[in-house]
């Protein structure tokens, strides 16, 4: 069982400069709605049940591969070591959600009251929500990589919460929307859940399941994977200028919001890495389980949450806006907390 995190050889070149590939899109899109308002216009006739057709086919295109990626025969091993998992569960489910609430809220309602409207404010505050109940992306992988974490071990930690995101991430997101005072279509958050993992996620179990069954494990990880590569950068990227195409009039009006809504999003990060990072180091977990759990936590499935704000609100909605600086500041912040492991390694057992 060769785990997708063993062909890591690090981060790419489009992993690495995430950020600026964002604000490019930021300022693509920006320009598109300002100056060609009829492509929003045209797209915005593409949607089903309030979800736009063309943005749902190029999020498939990104979390497809992702769960193509993930090992999910690996839950058999849950019970070897299951210390690590045990705080990645708690982590991610019983406190993330609800410290990104809580941060974020502060933040919005209290912190920059004089600058952020309260309407803003409310949907700053959900697109925050769904962050925090979105953990581990793919990318999870890499700075598990970047650690020396213990591959098998971090395949079994995502698929396990892949799977949790199935009944987990609907009741969560409601529940901090309901005290939130912020309305949101039951059928429409299921759907979305739907859309976006459940399909993707069986698409990519079977597909893995079929292409290694007939072809092998070295075509699978070394031909099949690698083709999708350059599909899901594209499908990222215009995701990315679709929304904020859809989003200019709120940046032009509000360009400090996106700075300001960085602030809280970053510190939760922080915040939930060091309590993983302390609770591994407590129970005495080696490192290269230790720095994995504690990365998992702090990650986001950004992808779900943009998703889900798109399908829940709208692609021009300030909601969205929020999931997207997500986005815009996982890869420097991640690549930070990875010095930091590597830099307190001694600090765990051998």
């Amino acid at each position: 069982m060769q785990q997708i995190a063993n062909k890591k050889e690090g981060i790419s070149f489009f992993e690495k400069y995430l950020t600026l590939w964002v604000i490019i899109c930021m300022a693509a899109g920006v320009l598109i709605g300002k100056y060609i308002p009829g492509i929003p216009n045209f797209l915005r006739k593409f949607e089903f049940a309030q979800v736009s057709i063309p943005i749902a086919v190029l999020i498939w295109l990104m979390i497809y591969p992702m769960m193509m990626k993930v090992d999910f025969t690996s839950i058999k091993n849950v019970g070897k070591n299951p210390k690590g998992l045990i705080v990645t569960w708690i982590v991610n489910w019983l406190i993330k959600p609800f410290t990104m609430y809580g941060i974020a809220w502060f933040f919005f309602y209290i912190v920059f009251k004089s600058i952020i409207p309260a309407n803003l404010a409310k949907d700053y505050l959900a697109g925050a929500i769904l962050l925090g109940a979105a953990p581990c992306t793919a990318m999870v992988f890499v700075w598990s990589h970047l650690t020396n974490g213990k591959p098998a071990y971090t395949v079994v930690q995502v698929a396990t919460n892949d799977l949790i995101i199935l009944v987990a991430f609907t009741p969560i997101v409601a529940f901090l929307m309901g005290i939130s005072g912020i309305k949101i279509p039951w059928d429409t958050l299921i759907l979305s859940v739907i859309l976006f993992v459940v399909i993707p996620l069986a698409g990519g179990i079977t597909t893995r399941y079929s292409m290694i069954k007939h072809r092998g494990e070295d075509y699978f990880f070394k031909t099949f994977i690698p083709k999708f590569n350059n599909v899901t950068i594209s499908g990222l990227l215009l995701t990315l200028v679709i929304i904020f195409a859809f989003q200019g009039e709120v940046i032009i009006n509000n360009p400090l919001h996106i700075i300001l809504i960085a602030i809280p999003l970053t510190l939760q990060t922080y915040f939930i890495f060091f309590i993983s990072y302390i609770f591994t180091k407590q129970i005495k977990l080696p490192h290269n389980i230790a720095a994995p759990t504690a990365l998992v936590g702090a990650s986001n499935f950004f992808e779900l949450a943009v998703a889900v704000a798109i399908s829940l609100f709208g692609a021009d909605s300030p909601v969205a806006l929020a999931t997207t600086v997500g986005v815009l500041v996982e890869v420097p912040v991640m690549l930070n907390l990875v010095s930091i492991a590597n830099k307190t390694r001694q600090w765990f057992i051998p």
